[in-house]
């Protein structure tokens, strides 16, 4: 499993562990471990040559669930891309309380 954010259907972006689920060769759905909401907030109105800076929060994907591992199925992810660097490293920090991304427990 690697971290990769997922955009899904309802538009929510999801970072999670995410592992693809196969069967006879093709992909049924996706295995999300650990998944949290990737929430951006856009503080600035900026001119051209300003800084422009995003707020980044993340929560627990389902708050109400003590399941770390999730099954998703296939048709409801529309996409599966590589995060930025910070939000990967924030989201290590928070799973695993270290910026060790992708070190075996």
């Amino acid at each position: 499993m690697s971290v990769k954010l997922a955009i899904l259907q309802g538009k929510e972006q999801v970072i999670a562990e995410i592992k693809e689920l196969v069967d006879d060769g093709n992909p049924v759905g996706y295995l999300f471990a650990n998944p949290h909401c990737v929430y951006a907030d856009k503080q600035y109105l900026a001119e051209e040559n300003e800084d422009r800076s995003v707020q980044i929060t993340l929560s627990p994907w389902i708050l109400l669930t003590a399941d770390k591992e999730i099954l998703v199925p296939k048709h409801q992810v529309v996409t599966i891309v590589e995060p930025i660097d910070s939000v990967k490293k924030m989201y290590s920090e928070k799973v695993n309380g270290s910026d060790g991304i992708g070190t075996d427990k």
